[in-house]
């Protein structure tokens, strides 16, 4: 746990990442704790997210490339990863109709809180940001990690070849970024992005058990790599690590959200979410059953084999 408040000292915080969120206007809690992550696009040479960041960066200069739902079960027994596809065509409060990864760039983590809030009728508790830099650090962190690829492809100069790939955070970010040459687009770069995350925290746990050197580079890599919003303390980021220390990597189910069918909207390609199975998947979430809900839907569980 000494790790753990460390990596919470050295891990910045967002200020007023729920600002202008009026209580009465949010949904209920439900006994679960759960976190918005999402990793921006930035292509700055300098750090926009973790300790490295300049003061001057602003939360929300960046459109989001990456929008994860995490959710811990109130037991501690079992988690889920949700993810949104960035160019899933929602409405964004105030703002009308657009894809969702516009809502960061237009009122930063806020304003996409509550977007997601509005979507899901699910409660965010935290919110988390890592920039493109600050992946890649957290791959090469703990040696890069292993991903299975369902079919040869390329992307930004990288080689993904078929079967396994190991990849380090140069060629992860080129992996989980990919979208053009993939058969759906942003569903399956949503779910190259699960497979890796997915991956990174199996990596962990192996280290944990075999390298604990290496298990403290990565607590560091983290605080170096990514913010936090600042109601998070470092009591509750202990607090948040006590309840869940028996999760193992087998116990968090990967989804995305249901998708009814891709599309335009004037010149943009968008998603459009599927208004009758996902609110039952909200449901699920809020209600602790997101593993039967995955039971039941499996073509919307994290294969282990995405494109």
């Amino acid at each position: 746990m000494y790790l753990v408040s460390s990596v919470g000292n050295d891990v910045p915080r967002i200020p007023g990442a729920f600002q202008g969120l009026g209580a009465g206007d949010r949904p209920a809690t439900f006994g679960g704790t759960t976190f918005l992550l999402v990793g921006t696009d930035s292509r700055s040479d300098v750090p926009t997210t973790g300790s490295g960041a300049e003061e001057s960066v602003d939360a929300g200069s960046e459109r989001s490339d990456v929008i994860m739902l995490g959710t811990f079960a109130p037991d501690g027994q079992s988690a889920s990863v949700v993810s949104i596809p960035r160019d899933s065509w929602v409405d964004i409060p105030g703002r009308g109709m657009n894809k969702i990864n516009a809502a960061y760039a237009f009122g930063g983590p806020s304003l996409l809180i509550g977007t997601v809030e509005q979507l899901t009728g699910v409660r965010v508790d935290h919110f988390g940001v890592v920039d493109f830099a600050g992946f890649t650090s957290l791959v090469d962190s703990v040696g890069g990690i292993d991903v299975t690829v369902a079919r040869a492809t390329s992307n930004a100069g990288v080689d993904f070849v078929q079967g396994e790939n190991h990849l380090d955070g140069a060629q992860a970010l080129a992996y989980v970024r990919q979208r053009y040459d993939l058969p759906n687009g942003d569903i399956d770069r949503a779910a190259r992005q699960q497979n890796a995350m997915k991956a990174l925290l199996e990596q962990v746990q192996r280290k944990a058990t075999t390298d604990p050197a290496a298990l403290y580079t990565f607590a560091t890599s983290v605080g170096d790599a990514v913010s936090i919003d600042d109601s998070l303390s470092n009591t509750g980021l202990v607090q948040l690590a006590v309840e869940n220390r028996n999760l193992r990597g087998s116990d968090v189910s990967f989804l995305t959200a249901p998708v009814a069918g891709l599309g335009r909207e004037g010149t943009q390609s968008v998603v459009y979410l599927d208004d009758q199975r996902g609110p039952q998947l909200w449901d699920a979430i809020r209600n602790g059953s997101v593993e039967q809900y995955a039971d039941a839907n499996p073509s919307e569980t994290l294969s282990g084999t995405p494109s």
